[in-house]
């Protein structure tokens, strides 16, 4: 591949990275602010008063904790491209295949450590 076209992916990958961290990052800020006035809901004294309110509450903050991971992978991938090492498995050095960096351009494992990290990771409690 010319060395031209090879710059020209790094950069659409950098864009794509960036679009993807900055969009990631005004949805945690959203999450992150406070209701307004007014708009919260207190907890009444019937069985399910609030209960609505604070489920809400619990997936905004399970969709954050996700978010910030996701800003997290993302930032990885862009240092990688900066180091020069974008495509190679943070693991074992190997190339990670170009179907999964083109369906995950944030990913930083190749598919059989991802699949090693995965079990050797504790169950999450439920």
């Amino acid at each position: 591949m010319p060395q031209r076209d090879h710059e020209a992916d790094r950069e659409a990958t950098r864009r794509v990275l960036e679009e993807r961290r900055d969009r990631n990052r005004e949805r945690v800020a959203a999450l992150a602010r406070p209701p307004e006035l007014g708009a919260a809901q207190g907890f009444g004294k019937r069985i399910g008063d609030g209960t609505t309110e604070a489920i809400s509450r619990l997936t905004d903050i399970g969709v954050g904790s996700s978010l910030e991971s996701a800003i997290g992978r993302t930032e990885r991938a862009l240092a990688k491209l900066e180091e020069g090492t974008y495509g190679f498995c943070d693991s074992c050095s190997e190339p990670i295949a170009p179907a999964r960096l083109q369906a995950m351009p944030d990913v930083a494992l190749c598919v059989a450590c991802a699949a090693t990290e995965r079990r050797e990771r504790p169950a999450r409690r439920r």
